[in-house]
């Protein structure tokens, strides 16, 4: 029920419009204003089928004659049919088409005002000035529609609901009833409101727009004064008691007609206009005034949202600090739990007592072996004891003979020392995993706490919103035909600019978005992501300051000869704050075995350094993980991250080849000397911090491509050689020369990645 109400409310206004612009002349003789509305209405998505016989009533009310109807069927008839044809097509009707035909639906008008005997520049004109209303009438109902009430108007939005009002007022002044005069009720009444429930100047405005409409059919001024009489005494007493700005009105209006007599002529019914607003103003509840403030007030500075995102940030930064400290105590007491093996004296007394208890309780020689020659006896045992550890066991050939003749439990013993020894052995392994894998949890608790205080950081700074160009943003962008239903500009440290915008989805690829965000943010500005929006058709499109450097690279790889998989794996990725992350990790040997391996590692540096560990605590924890298979097959790790907003570059390496650093006249050589992940539990990483220029070429290689050379040296010799500012042919130079230095013969797995800094 409340439907169809609805829809038989917007008929009965779009009929009145209809009626009102099909009325709306400039000297009379051009009729522009009702077709592009009808077009635009139509382009904003408002029923045809409500909009037609609107139309179509609307203007036979005005002109009802046999060249009207066929006048009015003919742009009825190229509104509906393109659009129903767009509909069963599927095909969204583009603003280019809408026009062509918007101007072909004038093709009766044209052509009747011709053979009519009408003036052709008049007749042209009434086209002309329609198309140009009609784009008016979409630039104003584009956003409104897409935006809401929400956001203040941009000037060129401003300045086309002017346009419109001065149509309304044009036609407005054509509908007089009897004397009563239409336009000074919609003035009168929409002046009233507006000084209640916006900005004075608006009052002002809108008289001098609505004013200057009603000259426009003869260019008579009559309304012009009044008008702007009424907003000086509406603004005057513009309280909040709504009875002193309705009587200012009808006084005003009293004083024009019968003192100043700025009128033709005026009577009783000339007054009545204005009493009528007055009164029906006066009895209005308020709250449907605090309810249009709202909207025209539009878009604030929302300084209480900003504020409460800037408390939630302190709040946030608070509990980070509290949770980063709980994972510091933890992991303090990990390290407390780790169990320190015995040294090596200590494991062998430790045995060594085992052994007399077990074996010589109860002997009859116990006196005179561990007393008489105790010393002898003991160092006897430990020799023992130390043969089993290192060869595995211990035999009758290993003991002395005085030993072996004076004992009767002699093999009771060696069976108790191999027995003995293996069972440490055992134990000692499961309690080395133990502590390293509470090491590792340690490592990973501290490195947790880590990030939390760097989260802490980056929250801490108070947000600086920049609400000046949040609307020049707006406005920019509408005059670049880009619709932005919203924008929130902040700085980011004292070098970084983000700007959030929400846009229709057909924008985001503009290359004006780019380019006028960047003029208003002074600097240069890229988009980071583009994601939808809880509304269909809107997107969020995310902007930051470009940072100094930018970075383009190149891979070449090939397996060992006579094996399809490689056992080096590589892994490119950018990380949050403009850094990029290049690891080449080199399996120990060929084939699926190594490539897993490899494959292993360098998922692991991947995870951990985009969840934002640092360099220590990654290879740290990597090497500790991968030393628990105690598999014998171990990796080399080779990484290099770039900062591109300084042009940083931090190398780290595990056993990894020499990387290199071509610039334009000069190549450096970041040499490794660690052992391979996963070889020894405190193995350290090499680390290097680089400051790179412009143009500069960064070679990360496997063995198997170095090893091709004869040293580093010649190596860094051939780079110098290659010409290429291209990192893709760059590498598959370096690729073709280490297959050339082993006559094409690949003798390990060969992997080289190039990045080229700009």
């Amino acid at each position: 029920m409340k439907s169809k109400l609805y829809f038989v409310l917007m008929f009965l206004v779009f009929t009145a419009l209809f009626f009102v612009l099909a009325r709306a002349s400039i000297y009379s003789e051009i009729l522009p204003f009702a077709f592009p509305m009808l077009f635009a209405l139509a382009w904003a998505n408002q029923k045809v089928w409500l909009l037609a016989p609107a139309y179509f009533i609307g203007y036979i009310i005005n002109y009802h004659s046999f060249q009207d109807f066929i006048i009015v069927l003919t742009t009825i008839l190229l509104l509906v049919l393109p659009y129903y044809i767009h509909v069963v097509i599927k095909k969204p009707m583009k603003k280019y088409e809408l026009f062509l035909y918007a101007f072909f639906s004038q093709t009766a008008y044209v052509v009747f005002g011709v053979l009519g005997g009408g003036n052709p520049i008049f007749i042209a004109c009434s086209v002309v000035i329609g198309l140009l209303f009609m784009l008016a009438c979409i630039t104003i109902f584009e956003p409104i529609i897409i935006r809401g009430f929400t956001y203040k108007l941009t000037v060129t939005e401003i300045v086309c609901g002017a346009v419109i009002l001065l149509a309304l007022s044009a036609g407005l002044t054509n509908c007089d009833i009897y004397g009563f005069s239409l336009l000074k009720l919609f003035v009168s009444f929409l002046l009233l409101v507006i000084s209640f429930a916006s900005n004075v100047s608006y009052v002002m405005v809108f008289a001098a727009v609505m004013g200057v409409g009603s000259m426009l059919p003869n260019n008579n001024a009559i309304f012009f004064a009044p008008f702007m009489i009424w907003a000086l005494s509406v603004i005057i007493f513009r309280t909040q008691n709504k009875i002193f700005p309705a009587l200012s009105l009808i006084l005003s209006e009293f004083l024009i007609g019968f003192y100043f007599n700025l009128y033709y002529s005026f009577g009783v019914l000339d007054f009545i206009p204005v009493i009528i607003s007055g009164v029906v103003f006066a009895v209005i509840p308020r709250k449907y005034f605090k309810e249009l403030s709202v909207i025209l007030a539009g878009r604030s500075d929302r300084m209480a949202i900003k504020n409460v995102v800037n408390r939630n940030r302190e709040i946030l930064e608070r509990r980070l600090n509290n949770l980063a400290e709980v994972f510091c105590d933890m992991n303090e007491v990990f390290k407390k739990l780790i169990k320190r093996e015995l040294t090596e004296d200590q494991v062998k007394d430790m045995l060594y007592e085992e052994i007399k208890d077990s074996i010589c309780k109860g002997c009859s020689e116990q006196k005179h072996c561990h007393r008489t020659f105790g010393e002898d006896t003991k160092k006897i045992f430990k020799e023992l004891i130390t043969i089993a550890f290192e060869r595995g066991k211990v035999t009758i050939l290993d003991f002395p003979s005085y030993l072996s003749s004076r004992c009767g439990r002699i093999n009771h013993l060696i069976n108790e020392i191999n027995t003995l020894t293996s069972q440490y052995k055992s134990y000692s392994k499961l309690v080395g995993n133990v502590d390293t894998s509470k090491l590792l949890i340690s490592d990973q608790l501290s490195g947790i706490s880590g990030i939390m205080k760097t989260l802490a950081g980056e929250v801490d700074t108070m947000v600086s919103f920049d609400s000046t160009r949040e609307r020049k943003l707006i406005d920019e962008l509408a005059m670049n035909n880009v619709i932005c239903t919203d924008a929130v500009v902040y700085e980011k440290g004292s070098r970084t600019t983000l700007a959030s915008l929400v846009v229709r989805e057909e924008d985001t690829n503009k290359l004006k978005l780019q380019q006028v965000v960047s003029k208003i943010c002074g600097g240069k500005m890229v988009v980071q992501d583009v994601y939808p929006t809880e509304k269909a058709g809107l997107v969020n499109v995310n902007l930051k300051t470009s940072p100094m450097f930018d970075c383009v690279f190149g891979l070449a790889c090939q397996p060992k000869s006579g094996t399809s998989i490689s056992g080096d794996s590589h892994s490119i990725e950018r990380l949050d704050g403009d850094k990029f992350m290049f690891a080449i990790c080199d399996g120990m040997g060929s084939g699926e075995q190594a490539g897993e391996k490899s494959q292993t590692a360098v998922g692991l540096v991947e995870n951990f350094y985009k969840a934002g560990f640092d360099n220590e605590i990654i290879l740290s924890s990597v090497n500790k993980l991968l030393n628990l298979e105690r598999d014998d097959i171990f990796s080399t790790i080779d990484i290099c991250t770039i900062d591109l907003k300084n042009g940083i570059a931090d190398f780290v390496k595990m056993g990894a080849a020499s990387s290199y650093i071509r610039g334009q006249d000069e190549c450096k050589i970041i040499e490794c000397s660690s052992l391979p992940v996963g070889v020894l539990q405190d193995a350290k990483a090499v680390t290097k911090k680089v400051v790179l220029s412009e143009k500069d070429m960064i070679v990360l290689c496997s063995d198997g491509i170095n090893d091709t050379f004869g040293s580093d040296g010649e190596f860094k010799d051939f780079l110098l050689t290659i010409k290429t500012a291209n990192p893709q042919e760059f590498a598959d130079e370096i690729l073709k020369q280490a297959l050339a230095n082993n006559n094409g013969y690949a003798v390990d797995d060969m992997t080289c990645l190039v990045v080229k800094i700009m």
